[in-house]
């Protein structure tokens, strides 16, 4: 109704300002019909590039900095369909009878199901490298991508790493489109970023990507390790909408970079989005994926040498210590990481890496809850003899 209204006004307007015609002009029995057909052309000319320019501006207005991202990147962004085999085990309910069991035993029967799981990727290389979440992938038998121009290509694992739940698939492609993985970790809370995806399996509709746009809400969320032993460290949160199948798709800025991998979401008891997600940051993809194009997997098999334990008030004592917490050094392996770090038997480590080390358990717990890998350099603060100082322990791999 608005473009009809401004096109009418401009039309009135036109009229309004045409020379008067003279009264005393003797009028032909064509001349009027005539200027009034070439005045209504002028006017409906007028009128149609009047809301062309309306268009072509309501048009640009549209465009932001958000499509023109979406655009260049959902070509990239891939539905994956990943088919597992499963194996259950069943007993026959008559065997549930407690006295039978006792005095027959339960046989089990085991078998096989085929189940299909859906996820999502992306491009990151012309020849056809691409990054998913492991749990997308796990235990699969077969791996299918299906891309934005509907064609689909069975893809082949180069590596996964269980820990950072990362995994690098390929396929055989030239010139496919891609995208690039961040440079740097500039990330700023509030600012605008694009889930792009293939939430609850939508790809298969019309091969055409999902996505959903909101804010960085926080950075370098760490969480301890999980019951299946996944460690999530560093992660971005986003109210960007994540939901099933959203798994191993890219968070994307408005520059186009993917900052991150969406990988799990809150749900408040619920089974889809509330608005709390996180994404793997670049600066783990960066690295994993460095080590799994290059090796397969990612060397977490390493060592450092050294034995401890908690410091009891006896042990404090003995060693002149009075500092809370720490652990004391029991031994140490000749010809270790620890050895060539300088720590010695009666040590007392009371911080890694500005983490304070309170027990034993607490060691561990340091241990258990970082992604450390083979190569990794640890500068640990020692109290030996009445004085602290700062060692810096590099984790070698473990000796076969």
């Amino acid at each position: 109704m608005g473009l009809v209204r401004f096109g009418a006004w401009l039309e009135r307007e036109h009229v309004m300002d045409r020379p008067p015609v003279s009264v005393t002009q003797p009028p032909s029995s064509q001349q009027p019909s005539a200027s009034l057909s070439q005045s209504a052309s002028a006017v409906d000319s007028l009128s149609r590039d009047a809301r062309g320019r309306i268009l072509e501006q309501v048009s640009n207005s549209r465009r932001t900095a958000i499509t023109d991202v979406i655009k260049k990147a959902e070509p990239a962004v891939v539905g994956i369909t990943v088919t597992q085999v499963r194996e259950y085990r069943a007993v026959n309910p008559m065997f549930n009878d407690p006295l039978f069991r006792y005095f027959f035993g339960a046989p089990e029967r085991t078998y096989r199901q085929k189940v299909e799981n859906l996820g999502s990727g992306f491009v990151i290389s012309p020849d056809g490298y691409i990054v998913t979440n492991e749990h997308v992938v796990h235990m699969a038998s077969e791996i299918v991508v299906t891309f934005e121009s509907g064609a689909s290509m069975k893809a082949d694992v180069i590596g996964t790493d269980y820990d950072t739940d990362i995994a690098l698939l390929k396929v055989d492609g030239k010139a496919l489109s891609h995208m690039s993985i961040a440079p740097t970790d500039d990330i700023l809370v509030g600012e605008w970023v694009i889930a792009i995806g293939n939430p609850f399996g939508l790809f298969k509709v019309n091969d055409q990507a999902s996505v959903s746009v909101g804010v960085v809400s926080a950075v370098g969320r760490n969480f301890e390790r999980q019951e299946d032993g996944r460690l999530y460290r560093n992660m971005i949160q986003t109210d960007a909408a994540i939901n099933p199948g959203n798994s191993g798709g890219p968070l994307v800025n408005v520059l186009g970079d993917v900052i991150g991998v969406n990988t799990f979401i809150f749900t408040g008891g619920g089974s889809g989005s509330v608005g709390v997600g996180f994404a793997l940051p670049a600066s783990v993809l960066r690295d994993v994926v460095s080590e799994l194009r290059q090796r397969g997997s990612v060397d977490r098999d390493f060592w450092t040498g050294l034995y401890v334990q908690g410091i009891d008030r006896m042990i404090a004592m003995s060693v002149g210590f009075s500092g809370k917490g720490g652990v004391i050094v029991t031994e140490v392996d000749k010809n270790s990481p620890g050895a060539r770090a300088g720590i010695q038997a009666e040590d007392i480590i009371t911080e890694i890496e500005n983490t304070p080390i309170m027990d034993a358990q607490g060691i561990r717990k340091y241990f258990g809850n970082h992604d450390l890998r083979v190569g990794d350099q640890l500068k640990m603060k020692i109290f030996r003899g009445g004085k602290t100082f700062t060692v810096s322990l590099r984790l070698e791999a473990r000796p076969k």
